[in-house]
């Protein structure tokens, strides 16, 4: 009859038992496909929303290779955005389902500095001085997995309606 002495450390050395580093290798490398596979399919339906949203509307949305969305619906007649240039803006942020997050916010920021979400710093340097313009930002994009934490939930694809109001060169 084995004690508990001698059925503990039974336990823990066969729990300890190591795999050959081959088969670590594969199981590293099978949970990476796993998940890669998961998130192709997390952005394939989120960009289907995306896509049902700005036909529901009515928008003729143009998108980017990252897969920012953007319909610049009132030209302005300032300069263009670039990288280093501080940008004054008022937006309001919406969920694809109509819930508002933000119903008005004013923000300054550099451009390229990644103050701000990069689809917005992405969306502002398509736009000039005045212009307005809706932005439709796939998660990783906006907040990502955890949201703002506020009011923004988690994964959501924002919907922004941008005013660029004011550039202002400061290199």
């Amino acid at each position: 009859m084995l004690t508990t002495g001698w059925l503990l450390v039974f336990v823990l050395t066969a729990c300890n038992h190591e795999r050959p580093a081959g088969e670590n290798a594969r199981q590293k490398e099978v949970l990476s496909e796993q998940l890669i596979n998961v998130n192709k399919t997390m952005v394939r339906t989120e960009d289907e929303l995306i896509e049902d949203f700005i036909h529901r509307y009515g928008w003729n949305m143009n998108k980017t290779g990252t897969g920012l969305r953007y319909m610049i619906y009132f030209g302005g007649q300032g300069p263009v955005a670039a990288p280093g240039m501080k940008a004054t803006i008022t937006c309001s942020v919406v969920l694809l389902n109509g819930d508002t997050c933000y119903p008005s916010l004013t923000r300054s920021f550099i451009i390229g500095k990644e103050t701000v979400e990069s689809g917005i710093d992405e969306g502002i340097r398509l736009m000039h001085e005045g212009d307005k313009a809706k932005f439709i930002l796939p998660s990783h994009l906006a907040f990502g997995l955890l949201g703002d934490r506020k009011s923004i939930p988690q994964r959501a694809t924002l919907v922004y309606d941008v005013h660029l109001i004011d550039l202002v060169n400061i290199k």
